[in-house]
């Protein structure tokens, strides 16, 4: 396979994560919003979590609904139009290497985003909206998974989507965080509901429910969103699947040590202590910087220049 090929599967793999995950993040914060009103840090924070705060702040003078809905629906940067966009080209220009039916998947929600994202900025209809684009990248991640041979490029995809969700949910996990620690002081009535949102926001409440035989409180939800091992979308999980799809590749020894100390850190930390001295966000920012060494590990290994078909086992056309 070539170098090139094998670069976009992995960014194909994270875009449409990335796509799925922006879709429900705003669902669930809409759904916070009317139930909580009066809690108006909620849009800054979504946009603290998707990582775009400084990009929002040059295009737009004021944090509110509208702004940050239609920002990260149809902006140019980091939005869910922009992600399908380069997740479609991704899957345009390595067409022969996934089934034809991805293709057409990808290409239909391109479509029904172009004529359809006005719907996201009202909120009567931004449930069905955001809910049409999530069960889309659901078709398509259950297409890739039933229909595309467990083979290099499928290991690309994996490792991308994997990725871009351990980012994600070590950010939700953060900025969920600070938002009650920073009100710490101050008797808050809808702490609980809060971190439901957090669950939910990684579509994790009712298998938490499962796991965590007791209430819903911080340390709990800390602690299966980072260590669970059996959640998909729980960082351990995550980086075990990369790890696994590492293995099956050759020239793998530095990814593998980038991955294997993420994982490290991860099973390491004490959640109850880090909560107790406000410790979390400094972290978070630990793990990040080490997801961030593992992209780059990723992209040396198999992406960089000098990089042949040879390298990576195949030939693609």
């Amino acid at each position: 396979m070539l170098s090139r090929v094998a670069e976009r599967m992995y960014w194909f793999g994270r875009y449409v994560e990335r796509v799925e995950n922006t879709a429900r993040l705003i669902s669930v914060n809409t759904n916070l919003v009317m139930d909580l009103p009066r809690v108006d840090h909620i849009w800054a924070s979504t946009l603290d979590i998707t990582g775009n705060s400084a990009e929002f702040q040059r295009r737009f003078s004021r944090v509110d609904e509208r702004n940050v809905v239609k920002f990260l629906l149809e902006d140019d940067g980091g939005s869910i139009r922009s992600s399908v966009r380069s997740a479609r080209e991704n899957a345009r220009t390595t067409r022969e290497i996934m089934p034809s039916e991805a293709w057409e998947r990808i290409n239909e929600l391109h479509l029904f985003l172009q004529r359809s994202v006005g719907e996201g900025l009202k909120r009567e209809g931004r449930h069905n909206f955001l809910g049409e684009i999530i069960g889309r990248c659901h078709q398509l991640t259950g297409l890739l998974a039933g229909s595309m041979s467990l083979d290099i490029a499928y290991n690309f995809i994996k490792i991308g989507r994997n990725l871009e969700r351990a980012d994600m949910s070590s950010r939700i996990v953060d900025v969920g965080s600070l938002n009650l620690i920073t009100q710490k002081n101050k008797p808050i009535e809808y702490d609980n509901i809060l971190w439901m949102n957090v669950l939910r926001s990684l579509t994790a409440y009712q298998m938490y429910r499962q796991h965590v035989k007791d209430r819903v409180n911080a340390e709990d939800v800390v602690d299966f969103l980072l260590k669970n091992r059996k959640f998909p979308r729980a960082v351990a999980h995550c980086l075990s699947e990369v790890h696994g799809c590492c293995i099956e590749l050759p020239k793998n020894d530095l990814p593998l040590r980038s991955i294997s100390q993420a994982m490290r850190t991860i099973e390491s930390n004490d959640v109850i202590k880090l909560l107790n001295e406000s410790g979390l966000h400094d972290f978070i920012d630990v793990v990040q910087l080490e997801f961030a060494d593992i992209h780059t590990q990723v992209a040396n290994a198999w992406f960089g220049y000098g990089v042949d078909s040879a390298a990576l086992g195949t030939t693609a056309a």
